[in-house]
């Protein structure tokens, strides 16, 4: 596998008015986030990115998060183009947020793939995976499309361990190690440079995830974040890492269960014996090289 190219650019530019117009779908998984979703839609709804659509993919919440869901899209729906927010008038016939109803807890992976899914087939050129726990960096989804743009990258990763990226300082020693360790573990096992694979804030090219196949995903849980990567650089797209603060989640509990560990143990070690005949997955294919962008479309982070 490929080094994903590195972009440090505070303090850029707005987007050309032609790029924030491309249709962009924000993927949100959801479970027992009420508590924490009307905040997260208040800001993600409020970038200035007029191709925006949200989509909230919610596996039957027992909290209720999936209704609450549904009446936030049909206020945000209602309020059109006279709504004062930034990215109201939204892309032609896509609504500016919708919900994905999900008949069980099935695993953050799949649920990730559903939603992406259904954004390639509702006409996203842009794909963002983003949680609603509050960690993800709303404000960043405009420099990673400018970043994607302006690279040619097939996606852009929000990188907590590339330099100026962070951690919350809620996080103790133990999560710390064991997120790094989760990390080396991976990249070792894949023979890949991306320094935070496992990044669950990303952007995706549709050209990039159609590449893939969403369908062809075998991981269910976090694991599929390391999946997705490894197979887009594989099918021979590049990656740019751009640094982010981690933030503690505001609310609730966080998901990861002993299953969920177990499998993003195992994943890295299927996926290299599965392409032990092409050396960490990559190979040649891989567009990415060595090297810092400095993107004069970013906006600030």
């Amino acid at each position: 596998m490929t080094d994903a190219e590195l972009v440090v650019r505070p303090g850029a530019a707005p987007l050309p008015s032609d790029w924030s117009r491309l249709p962009l779908t924000v993927v949100m998984p959801t479970y027992n986030e009420a508590a924490n979703l009307p905040r997260m839609v208040d800001i993600v709804m409020g970038l200035p990115l007029e191709g925006l659509q949200l989509k909230i993919v919610d596996d039957s919440s027992p909290d209720g998060t999936g209704q609450l869901a549904d009446s936030l899209a049909e206020k945000y729906n209602a309020a059109g183009p006279d709504s004062g927010r930034v990215n109201a008038g939204g892309s032609a016939g896509r609504p500016r947020m919708s919900v994905l109803h999900r008949t069980e807890k099935d695993g953050l992976g799949r649920a990730y793939a559903a939603g992406m899914a259904a954004a390639l087939e509702e006409g996203a050129r842009f794909v963002v995976q983003m949680d609603a726990d509050g960690s993800h960096p709303a404000h960043v989804v405009p420099q990673m499309l400018g970043t994607a743009l302006s690279t040619g990258a097939g996606f852009v990763v929000g990188s907590r361990y590339v330099d100026g990226g962070s951690l919350d300082e809620q996080w103790g020693l133990h999560r710390r190690l064991l997120s790094r360790f989760a990390n080396r573990y991976a990249r070792a096992v894949l023979d890949t440079k991306i320094r935070d694979i496992t990044a669950g804030f990303n952007l995706w090219r549709a050209e990039t995830l159609r590449d893939v196949g969403l369908e062809n995903m075998g991981s269910a849980g976090y694991s599929f974040q390391v999946e997705l990567k490894f197979l887009a650089v594989r099918a021979g797209h590049s990656g740019v890492e751009i640094p982010i603060r981690f933030e503690e989640r505001t609310e609730g509990v966080s998901k990861m269960s002993l299953a969920t560990q177990i499998e993003s143990a195992l994943v890295p070690l299927r996926l290299r014996l599965r392409n032990r005949d092409n050396k960490g997955g990559g190979g040649q294919s891989g567009r990415a090289h060595n090297g810092e962008y400095q993107d004069d479309h970013d906006t600030e982070r």
